[in-house]
């Protein structure tokens, strides 16, 4: 609570501020004179309360799944953004998670890009009319100026084209294509070393911060 002290008073006033909302002393015993003073500290104040107030709640991801193997087994380069044609089914199943691209791979052909092997579990409500396939070749759109980069990076550079992730853009699902090339041994060797390590670090800052 604040008590300010007139601005035609000559003498010093001593007022105590507290913020009891979550009980701290600000300046317990503040020197305030005139209505400078007064709007100085209630400023100051001010700063102080918006510095205790909470951390905005972070924004819902809108990633479905990723493809950790994918890093694993490849020398990640260069990514594209891809849609990719779905079936309604598999749209309300993505919707519940229910896609893993741990087996799934793209690959080119007729000048078009496909992805195969992305396994989505058809839901158990989904219509008697259809005939899930939940491993079936589905197309990838992307511009032709992309599937130029694509193709000659595959058929004249020896990369690989990799399924790394799918998440929602506004409301439609898209797939993250990379260009890789394989890991040796012991270059697999080393990815395990510096994950294990990042794990490792991540756990001694949690216990640091208790």
């Amino acid at each position: 609570m604040f008590s300010k002290c007139l601005p035609h008073q000559n003498q010093f006033c001593y007022k105590r501020l507290y913020f009891t909302a979550h009980n701290l002393k600000i300046h317990p015993k503040k020197k305030i004179c005139g209505k400078k003073h007064w709007y100085q500290t209630k400023t100051l104040l001010t700063i102080q309360l918006m510095g205790k107030s909470k951390k905005k709640s972070k924004a819902p991801s809108n990633t479905i799944a990723t493809n950790k193997s994918a890093w694993h087994e490849y020398f990640v380069e260069d990514k594209y953004e891809a849609g990719i044609s779905l079936q309604g089914w598999e749209v309300k199943s993505i919707r519940e998670g229910r896609i893993n691209l741990k087996e799934s791979y793209v690959f080119i052909k007729q000048g078009e890009a496909f992805i195969s092997g992305a396994h989505i579990s058809p839901l158990q409500s989904a219509s008697t009319h259809v005939e899930p396939n939940p491993t079936r070749t589905r197309k990838l759109l992307l511009h032709r100026r992309e599937l130029s980069v694509l193709i000659g990076a595959v058929e004249r550079k020896g990369y690989t084209l990799l399924p790394i992730s799918m998440y929602w853009q506004r409301g439609k699902a898209k797939l993250e294509v990379a260009l890789g090339k394989g890991k040796k041994q012991h270059d697999k060797r080393e990815t395990d070393k510096k994950r294990d390590w990042n794990r490792e670090k991540g756990r001694i800052m949690k216990d640091s911060n208790r």
